[in-house]
C-alpha cells in the first residue's frame, strides 16, 4: 500500500504511521503543525517517523487546496488514505468554532474533491468521533443509534464529516470507513487528555479536576488497539461506493477516578482533586459496542487500562519527566 495520512505528526497519526511503516507500506504524511498543543511533541514524534524507509512529510494545511492537489499530483500513485488531520478538543469547540469548521469540515471536502481524481485509490478510513453520539442515553453506543442531538460543537464538525463521506461515495463511487474512536490514550498522547494531563498534575501536586457525579465514565481505549483497528479496517475495503461507520472503542465504560487511582499507583504520588461541575459540552459516559468492527474484520481489544497506564506512565517518565531527572542528578 501507499497511504496518504493525514495528522502524521498526532497522536494516533504518529501511530498508525510507524505501524504501516514497520509492515513495510510507503507512507506520504501531511501536517499542519498547528500550535493547539505542544508544537515540540508533534516535532518529537516526527522526529522518530522521518529516518524511517519509506516516509515522506510535507508540513501544509489540508483545508489549503493548492497545497493538497500539489502533493497528491506529485503522489498520484496512493492507493489508500488514512484521514486523521482536525482541530481536536471538544471544550476548545466553544472558544473558536472557526477553527473547527476550518479544519474539520472543510479539510475534509478539500482532502475528498482531491482523492476522487486518485485513479488507483482503493479505501478510504477517516477519523470520526465517540462525541457524535452526544446526548443519547442508551449504552452501548452502537452505529446504528440516531446521532442528532450532538453535545458539543466538535461532535457537530465530526457528524458533517460522516455525511460528507456519505454523500462523496454516493457521487463518486469512494469506498469509505469512518472510524469512531473512544477515548485513545497511551505513549505519546496528547497533553490536554485526561491521561496525560492528570499524569502532569499529579507530579507537579497541582489540583486535578474530576468532573463531579457517580456516572463519569469513559470507554478507554489503548493506543496499540487503536492502531490495530485502523489497519484492519483499511485492510478490509467495502464495495465500490458504500460509506460505513465503526465504533473503535474497548467495550468496557471505566470511572474516570479508577483511571486517577492507577496513574497514582504507578507514579507514587496522591493527586490532589477538585470536583466541579460537569461542563455541558461534556458526556457523562461513553460506551461502545465493537461488535460490527469485530464481525467485519476480527478486530478485538486486547491491552487492558491497567496495562496500558503502565505503559503510558513508563514513557511519561522517559519524555515528559527527562529534563526533571536530569536536574536533580545535577543536583540543581
Amino acid at each position: 500500500m501507499k497511504v496518504f495520512l493525514t495528522g502524521v505528526a498526532g497522536f494516533v497519526g504518529y501511530h498508525v504511521a510507524e505501524h504501516l511503516l514497520r509492515l513495510g507500506h510507503t507512507v506520504v504524511g501531511i501536517d499542519s503543525l498547528n500550535a493547539y498543543y505542544s508544537v515540540q511533541l508533534k516535532k518529537d514524534r516526527l522526529a522518530q517517523l522521518l529516518p524511517k524507509a519509506g516516509f515522506t512529510f510535507f508540513q501544509a494545511d489540508l483545508s489549503n487546496r493548492e497545497s493538497v492537489d500539489a502533493i497528491l499530483s506529485e503522489h498520484s500513485d496512493v492507493t489508500h488514505i488514512v484521514h486523521l488531520a482536525a482541530q481536536a478538543g471538544v471544550r476548545y469547540s466553544m472558544i473558536d468554532p472557526g477553527a473547527y469548521v476550518t479544519a474539520n469540515m472543510m479539510g475534509h471536502v478539500v482532502l475528498l474533491e482531491a482523492a476522487r481524481r486518485l485513479s488507483g485509490l482503493r479505501h478510504i478510513v477517516y477519523a470520526s468521533s465517540s462525541s457524535v453520539y452526544g446526548l443519547n442515553e442508551a449504552m452501548p453506543f452502537r452505529e446504528s443509534d440516531a446521532v442528532n442531538r450532538p453535545g458539543s460543537f466538535y461532535a457537530v464538525t465530526k457528524r458533517a464529516g460522516e455525511l460528507t463521506a456519505h454523500a462523496y461515495a454516493h457521487l463518486y463511487g469512494l469506498r469509505q470507513t469512518g472510524l469512531r474512536f473512544f477515548t485513545a490514550y497511551g505513549p505519546w498522547g496528547r497533553p490536554d487528555m485526561a491521561c496525560y494531563k492528570f499524569a502532569r498534575a499529579i507530579v507537579d501536586g497541582a489540583p486535578l479536576t474530576l468532573y463531579e457525579g457517580e456516572g463519569l465514565a469513559r470507554d478507554f481505549t489503548y493506543i496499540d488497539d487503536i492502531v490495530s483497528g485502523v489497519v484492519a479496517s483499511l485492510e478490509h475495503e467495502p464495495a465500490q461506493g458504500m460509506s460505513r461507520l465503526l465504533n473503535l472503542g474497548s467495550d468496557s465504560p471505566t470511572p474516570v477516578s479508577r483511571l486517577v487511582a492507577l496513574l497514582e499507583q504507578e507514579l507514587g504520588c496522591k493527586a490532589v482533586i477538585e470536583a466541579r461541575r460537569r461542563p455541558l459540552s461534556d458526556v457523562e459516559a461513553t460506551w461502545s459496542s465493537h461488535e460490527e468492527m469485530t464481525a467485519l474484520t476480527g478486530w478485538r481489544p486486547v491491552v487492558s487500562l491497567e496495562e496500558g497506564v503502565k505503559r503510558f506512565v513508563s514513557w511519561f517518565r522517559a519524555y515528559d519527566l527527562k529534563g526533571e531527572s536530569l536536574e536533580k542528578a545535577s543536583g540543581s
